[in-house]
């Protein structure tokens, strides 16, 4: 052999050798690239569940907490041809509501045309009972929340017996209609 066909031999195994090298540089940087996008994108993927996941339990601890007694649709029926009042009552059974401390609901009239005013009393075991008078219920859903304090004659709120939403003959300007309540709860 002569120094030329070394070479060249030398050359070829070298040229070999080398553009395997290449190939294999090649191929890691491949999956480096895609390693790196994964962890990227399941980093993000992580982070949005969460900031997702504490946005809910800030919306958990900022919500009420609130205790239901009438979470359906009440219909109050009014005609006063006969009739001076009309009513819708809930037992509260000496239900203790000293943990509480606003009376919450929402409320509409059924005519456009009519003004209603709405009575709410509260009684208690100790026969004490006050009221607070709703002037002008709207026509569409309003949401309505009465503090404890603005029943001034209850003094114990541990053994309520009642709770009532009363239409009056003297508060209504027409003779017969429909009020409805919904959602009605105590608060915190």
């Amino acid at each position: 052999m002569s120094k030329k066909d070394i070479y060249e031999y030398l050359a070829d195994i070298y040229w070999d050798a080398s553009s395997k090298k290449r190939k294999k540089a090649e191929k890691y940087p491949k999956k480096f690239k895609s390693l790196f996008f994964i962890s990227i994108a399941a980093t993000l993927f992580l982070a949005t569940a969460l900031l997702i996941i504490l946005k809910e339990k800030n919306t958990f601890l900022n919500s009420e907490i609130a205790l239901v007694v009438s979470p359906e649709v009440v219909k109050i029926n009014f005609h006063f041809d006969p009739a001076r009042k009309e009513s819708y009552s809930l037992d509260l059974n000496k239900l203790n509501l000293k943990r509480f401390n606003t009376l919450a609901f929402s409320a509409k009239r059924a005519n456009f045309k009519d003004n209603i005013a709405l009575r709410i009393e509260f009684t208690n075991a100790f026969k004490e009972k006050s009221e607070v008078y709703l002037k002008d219920i709207p026509h569409r859903w309003h949401d309505y929340k009465i503090s404890f304090p603005e029943f001034k004659n209850i003094s114990d709120w541990s053994n309520m017996t009642g709770l009532a939403f009363i239409i009056e003959e003297w508060n209504v300007k027409e003779k017969k209609g429909i009020v409805y309540l919904d959602n009605v709860r105590f608060l915190r």
